[in-house]
């Protein structure tokens, strides 16, 4: 295993890095899942994106000077060196927009619904787009939301602006993924009006821990929908994420790993930090970079079992990697 990915783990594991004044320029704030409202920068590691959360107390801590960042860690001792990646819109090579920053559903690990954000019009997040695409390096664009009334008029709403999108990103064959709570017809919808890849957050594949984490939703629903968006968008365009942290077994999310995968679905295994904002609603264990690397090498021998590649993905977290050690790309 390559050292870089080791370091990256690691990174993963502490959560961020302390910054000084030279990085506010690259700073980029988070406005989806358990990371909403906080910051971060992005470091390529010899290959290997790591997306470093800005902290104001940490083991480790960063310098810059020019592109090239140097991490320290509490021992004073370079830990690893790599070059800063700016981001286009959160992430870089993507356009990755927020639609509603609000959610009326009330899951325990996120802090969406305390937050209460911004619900961006058709134009913002069209003039995000355009500033995108005046990027050369812009290689796809990727569409969240949270749930602003009901999944319904949320899917209608992301389904009319993939409309709008699809027609200024066609002539450079940009593709567009999302990423939504389903509905009945959410896959069609979004595929009709030019969504290339979704995304259905399973959240956690442990029965009793999704009850507890989001008694608003319905785990059978969601994978239910998974199974479906497979016949809509073909393998290797459907993803989920896996929260990693919640009290699970690593029994059980190989497990689900392979039922995800028995289905055409690609996992994507999320380390889930607590959010000041439900730090008393929700237990978060710490997760160990050995624990990462062992959960990520059991999803590639999975997927490689059931013919199943990260590296057709072409939006979202698989094309990032920033957040997560993924499976090929990483390891």
């Amino acid at each position: 295993m390559e050292v870089s990915v080791k370091k990256k783990a690691e990174l993963i594991e502490a959560g961020g890095v302390v910054i000084d004044s030279s990085f506010r320029p690259y700073v980029t704030r988070a406005t989806a899942g358990p990371g909403a409202g906080l910051e971060s920068i992005f470091v390529n590691i010899d290959g290997h994106r790591v997306r470093l959360g800005v902290r104001q107390a940490s083991r480790f801590k960063a310098s810059l000077d020019g592109d090239d960042v140097t991490i320290y860690d509490d021992a004073e001792k370079v830990f690893v060196r790599g070059k800063l990646e700016e981001a286009i819109s959160h992430c870089p090579r993507q356009a990755y927009i927020t639609v509603s920053e609000r959610c009326v559903f009330d899951c325990k690990f996120c802090p969406v619904p305390r937050l209460q954000g911004k619900v961006k019009s058709t134009e913002e997040v069209l003039e995000l787009v355009r500033n995108g695409l005046k990027n050369p390096d812009l290689a796809s664009i990727s569409l969240t939301s949270g749930v602003w009334k009901t999944p319904e008029e949320e899917v209608e709403r992301v389904a009319g602006l993939v409309r709008e999108i699809y027609d200024l990103v066609k002539p450079r064959n940009i593709p567009i993924g999302v990423s939504v709570y389903p509905t009945d017809d959410s896959s069609e919808a979004l595929k009709d009006a030019g969504a290339l890849e979704i995304k259905y957050n399973v959240e956690s594949v442990d029965p009793g821990i999704f009850k507890k984490v989001c008694p608003d939703l319905s785990q059978d629903y969601i994978v239910k929908s998974l199974g479906h968006a497979v016949s809509v968008f073909g393998r290797n365009h459907v993803f989920t994420n896996v929260l990693i942290g919640l009290g699970e077994t690593d029994d059980t999310v190989i497990k689900g790993i392979e039922m995800l995968a028995s289905m055409g679905v690609i996992p994507i295994l999320r380390k889930v930090s607590p959010h000041p904002l439900r730090k008393d609603d929700v237990y978060i264990e710490n997760v160990s970079a050995g624990r990462l690397l062992k959960l990520a090498s059991e999803e590639r021998r999975i997927l490689a079992k059931y013919g199943l590649d990260v590296t057709q993905a072409r939006t979202g977290c698989l094309l990032c990697t920033g957040c997560d050690v993924s499976p090929v790309r990483d390891i």
